[in-house]
């Protein structure tokens, strides 16, 4: 697999080189790109520490040997372990804003950047005070969401110790200590009596029979992030029957759940979801008022028990 450095001299070489190789192994793209292209000069530039916007015409500039050396050794292992760039680089990027990313958390990715740059609009009844994250891995949407709504006090609710450090650092890293904090526990559990205007989470949610089939790039990153079960709604269940707890008179639930939105339909076909369109691609994200999450709680509650 390894070049010749001696033949691949420039950062178009390099780039060159990774799309064909991309392609000739046939690797996986969904963890920030969709394509090798793209894919390679992420990897490429951001292993040099360039801009992703950089001009063309920088493209034809020479490699140091130990840049080389460096950035030969990242695409192998993309190439050879199917480790995703974002691993690779420890940064990804969410609603325009960098993150720290290692193997503890997932990769951000969720269509829910999207709504998050359009502040919500037209779907919250008033400006939130209060947001929480549930299940908030990296902590890349409550701290997207602290950005759009600077007066907002932000909580990051995680099982997972290990993605609560990434989050910290990730808090401490765009200085936002003042106004979000994290919370550990399985759920709502980490959270008595507390109640937020918005409660966005990207929770793990992916069936049995997906994961399973998933490409060996998923495979790198913490299973208890993505599986949940045989429809992958165990979490999902318990969620919905205690929101109605945890949010305001006038709140919003939103919560992305994927290909498993055919299992939420088929659970709860008395619900009226709002199923939420993006231009930018995406699906399997509803939306719940607070009054539905009240009005349906007894169901909810009942669908949770078995």
């Amino acid at each position: 697999m390894t070049a010749s450095p001696s033949r691949l001299r420039t950062l178009r070489d390099h780039i060159r080189w990774a799309v064909s190789r991309f392609q000739a192994e046939q690797l996986f793209f969904g963890h920030g790109t969709d394509n090798a292209w793209d894919e390679a000069r992420q990897l490429v530039l951001g292993a040099l520490h360039l801009p992703w916007e950089m001009a063309d015409a920088y493209l034809d500039c020479r490699l140091e040997d130990d840049e080389r050396e460096r950035l030969q050794g990242l695409l192998r292992r993309r190439i050879e372990e199917r480790v995703p760039t974002a691993y690779l680089l420890g940064q990804a990027w969410f609603c325009g804003l960098p993150f720290i990313v290692d193997e503890r958390v997932l990769v951000p990715r969720s269509p829910i950047a999207e709504l998050i740059d359009r502040r919500f609009e037209p779907w919250l009844a008033k400006t939130p005070a209060r947001i929480l994250d549930l299940c908030t891995g990296s902590g890349c949407i409550g701290i997207a969401c602290a950005y759009e709504f600077l007066e907002a006090e932000v909580v990051l609710a995680d099982l997972s110790f290990d993605a609560l450090e990434v989050a910290n650092r990730n808090i401490e890293f765009h200085g936002l200590e003042d106004r979000i904090y994290t919370v550990q526990g399985d759920g709502f559990e980490g959270l008595p009596k507390q109640r937020f205007d918005l409660i966005v989470s990207n929770p793990p949610y992916v069936d049995a029979e997906d994961f399973a089939d998933m490409p060996s790039e998923y495979h790198h990153e913490p299973a208890l992030g993505l599986a949940c079960g045989d429809d992958g709604l165990d979490l999902v269940r318990r969620m919905l029957a205690e929101a109605a707890d945890h949010l305001t008179e006038e709140g919003t639930l939103i919560v992305e759940v994927g290909n498993s939105q055919v299992h939420v339909e088929a659970l709860y076909p008395e619900v009226d979801f709002t199923w939420l369109e993006f231009a930018k691609g995406g699906h399997g994200v509803f939306l719940l008022a607070a009054s539905q999450c009240r009005e349906y709680q007894a169901l909810f509650r009942e669908r949770a028990a078995g």
